[in-house]
């Protein structure tokens, strides 16, 4: 079963007067690339919750957040009249210093700088961080619960346009042997208009040879390895990157199969399989 690297997950819960709140979204990536954001009363903890995102997510760009939203505690967050205090007389001195005019809604500005204001207690009380583990916990599994979603309907886009390229390929045998002929008739009226005497055995050794060069049966074959390839590979976790590879081995065939037609309505059919393949190599890039 194929996951989405783009997902998302939020879970709260509450601690005395705190509202605790974790989000976290995902994109494709490589690799997995963290940043964090966590309010300073769980700073020291930011290891462990690195630790518990990275067993759990394999791939992705992962934005991490861990708040306190005080506009529903009951208690508000006090202001920290030293730091605030040290900001104003920093900020009237970079003034003077750059001539630069001072800001007119003073508590606006400085009540938004880092550590203005402060909760209740400083330490971090093992329950409070149990009750905070179990919400990242929760915040994680939403988000592969939502990347499960998203891989459900990407699993979907696969099979069709999969099936879209093989009925294409099907459509192709009609063709072969009408190009065959018309390629035989070209090269004969080609020497007939010449008007010169010609081996005929010789011919038709020469143009056995041509035609073997032109046969597309073999680039068929692979193809359609490679489609089955494909399907049965959708079944695996953490496919993305094999994925991607067979789609390039899929798009190598088909380039083969375009250069070797010399047909127009095969060239037609070449053409819709590489907008299906281009389809899926976008959608590829998102699969974990």
């Amino acid at each position: 079963m194929i996951l989405s690297m783009t997902g998302f997950g939020k879970a709260t819960c509450k601690y005395k007067n705190k509202q605790i709140v974790v989000e976290i979204r995902s994109l494709n990536s490589k690799q997995l690339d963290l940043s964090t954001k966590i309010c300073s009363n769980y700073r020291t903890k930011e290891i462990e919750i690195r630790n518990e995102i990275a067993s759990r997510i394999e791939r992705g760009k992962v934005d991490f957040s861990l708040y306190i939203d005080n506009s529903s505690s009951e208690i508000a967050p006090r202001i920290n009249q030293g730091v605030v205090t040290d900001y104003y007389n920093q900020i009237k001195q970079i003034s003077e210093n750059l001539n630069i005019e001072l800001p007119k809604n003073w508590f606006d500005v400085l009540l938004r700088l880092p550590d203005a204001t402060k909760g209740d207690s400083d330490e971090l009380e093992d329950e409070e961080w149990e009750a905070v583990k179990k919400t990242v916990h929760s915040a994680v599994d939403h988000l592969i619960e939502f990347r499960q979603k998203e891989g459900v309907s990407l699993d979907k886009v696969f099979r069709a346009k999969i099936e879209n390229i093989g009925n294409f390929l099907l459509q192709i045998d009609p063709f072969e042997k009408e190009r065959v002929e018309k390629i035989k008739e070209h090269l004969r009226e080609n020497l007939n208009s010449l008007g010169v005497d010609y081996d005929k055995n010789r011919f038709e050794q020469e143009l056995i040879f041509y035609i073997e060069k032109l046969d597309v049966n073999e680039e068929k074959n692979r193809l359609r390895q490679h489609l089955n390839y494909f399907l049965q590979t959708m079944e695996d976790a953490s496919s993305g990157k094999k994925l991607g590879f067979i789609s390039q081995e899929i798009g190598r065939e088909i380039n083969t199969l375009g250069s070797k037609s010399n047909h127009s309505e095969m060239q037609k059919l070449v053409v819709k399989m590489k907008d299906e393949l281009e389809q899926i190599k976008e959608q590829v890039l998102n699969v974990l």
